[in-house]
């Protein structure tokens, strides 16, 4: 197996801790103190996102809120939680095609839709399931993996695909059970694709390792293989390619690249690796 990065230290903790609000540091870190949201394209919700712009539009940005105070969902929203469970900050709900990101270069994170060439990017189908990423994982592209062709991270936080029965609003903030994961392989850099499973779903107390999902979701981790791979080839570009075998990974596998990930972001975020990419830390 891999070597899996260490936890930061005490200080770095504090500092991080510091930085937003929560505790952080290792992947089990206190339970959320927030509501999961419901999200609209018109209107401020509960407090928690603000809608700013029309959508879609170059204009159009999710901000998250506690408190009455802008946070960033990659920084102020914690990994875990103290019953196993991660949270999941979904960017794109189910059967939508909008290419919808956290904006890890602008100032509080928002989510906003990918552009591409002066142009709002859409998928050329829908995606089945909702997609988003952890909060406080990032995917250093200075690293090199020598398990998945000795790919350098994607400079993004870690994705995950949710595979539950409900679609989630954009902004949405779940809980979920990790499942599996993919070693995708885009233009050349390395982009896990977690599995999840939001715990309110009806099957989530049957779901807790990646065997369970072909059994009560059968046909779907093929079928989020075929999608990832081949989204490209409508726009006239090559299939995405997979590493570790195509194979999705297990529970375990998966959750030591998920510690990986969390430590590469609290150096960035400590200071100890620079940020040379000139992301936004706030």
């Amino acid at each position: 197996m891999r070597s899996v990065a260490k936890v930061l230290s005490p200080a770095a903790r504090t500092f991080s801790a510091r930085k937003t609000g929560f505790a952080s540091g290792a992947v089990r870190l206190p339970k959320a103190s927030f509501r999961t949201s419901t999200v609209s394209f018109s209107k401020k919700i509960e407090s928690y996102t603000e809608v700013k712009g029309s959508f879609p539009s170059t204009d159009f940005r999710i901000f998250f809120q506690k408190g009455g105070k802008t946070i960033s969902p990659w920084h102020d929203i914690p990994l875990a939680n103290d019953d196993g469970t991660l949270n999941a900050i979904i960017e794109i709900p189910k059967e939508t095609m909008a290419k919808m990101e956290v904006a890890t270069d602008e100032e509080f994170t928002p989510i906003k839709q990918d552009m591409k060439k002066g142009k709002l990017r859409d998928y050329p189908y829908n995606i089945n399931w909702n997609y988003g990423m952890l909060p406080q994982t990032w995917e250093d592209p200075d690293v090199k993996n020598p398990e998945v062709e000795n790919m350098a991270g994607d400079n993004d936080p870690v994705d995950i695909v949710e595979i539950g029965s409900k679609s989630h609003p954009m902004g949405s903030v779940i809980k979920v059970k990790p499942l599996g994961i993919y070693a995708m392989i885009d233009d050349g850099e390395l982009d896990w694709k977690v599995i999840v499973l939001d715990v309110t779903d009806p099957k989530a107390a049957l779901v807790n390792d990646v065997t369970d999902v072909e059994a009560h979701f059968p046909g779907q981790l093929d079928a989020i293989l075929t999608w990832f791979r081949d989204y490209k080839i409508p726009d006239g570009k090559g299939a995405n390619k997979f590493g570790l075998a195509d194979k999705c990974m297990n529970k375990a596998y998966t959750m030591e690249v998920i510690k990986e990930t969390n430590g590469y972001y609290n150096k960035l975020m400590s200071g100890a690796r620079a940020n040379t990419e000139e992301l936004s830390l706030k």
